[in-house]
């Protein structure tokens, strides 16, 4: 469902006007896109916030009302305070229904795999994903169902299940989510290297076992 935002035209630029709109709970914010001119606005900081951390986030498609023209956007370039993580700006894209737009989707794990349960640490190495789809069919989330992975086993951007509608352009064989080792565990050739050392100290290195002895006029 689409959200109606109220914006307010009109306003200054400049750091002390963007300050004077904050201490009024009001947000500093620029229009664009479909080759329509720029148009500097105000919006709701309150409002602008709980659409940001709604289930959709960015990607929510706002009404944006503008001297009483009802404009179909997009959120995108959302600037925060670095220390207070406060909102300082944002940036509001002009879409069509009908026309496919790029949007980032954020990736959710579901489950605790089987690898965890055994020790292993689950790391996930891909966030979001971009793909591109019409406005009304970009998908809230994509879930990745990890609860089958084992130590070692990983998912790729090729096997998440993208819904129908949207696509990437991202590599499919970039990592998404694997199980790591437990800490501590050595690796194969960690493995190795061990067992190759338990052997010299037995009396005999495996790479010397395999070498001829040296003749008797060779010796010093």
């Amino acid at each position: 469902m689409d959200i109606t935002l109220v914006a307010e035209t009109g306003r200054s630029s400049g750091t002390r006007n963007s300050r004077r709109l904050r201490r009024e709970e009001k947000l500093p914010a620029v229009v664009y896109g479909l080759g329509a001119d720029p148009i500097a606005v105000a919006v709701p900081e309150r409002e602008v916030q709980r659409i940001l951390t709604g289930e959709s986030g960015a990607n929510t498609l706002i009404n944006l009302e503008i001297e009483g023209d009802r404009q179909l956007v997009f959120a995108r370039q959302v600037q925060r305070h670095p220390v207070r993580g406060t909102l300082i700006h944002v940036d509001f894209v002009r879409v069509r229904r009908d026309t496919a737009v790029t949007a980032e989707v954020p990736i959710h794990t579901v489950g605790e795999p089987e690898g965890v349960k055994d020790g292993g640490l689950l790391e996930q190495v891909l966030f979001t994903l971009t793909v591109e789809a019409k406005p009304d069919e970009i998908p809230t989330s994509i879930e990745v169902d990890v609860s089958g992975l084992a130590i070692g086993a990983q998912i790729r951007v090729g096997e998440l299940a993208i819904p129908s509608g949207a696509t990437t352009d991202q590599d499919l064989e970039a990592l998404v989510v694997h199980v790591t080792a437990p800490r501590g565990l050595t690796s194969a050739e960690e493995d190795a290297a061990a067992e190759a050392a338990e052997a010299a100290v037995g009396g005999v290195a495996p790479a010397a076992a395999d070498s001829p002895a040296p003749a008797k006029g060779d010796e010093e």
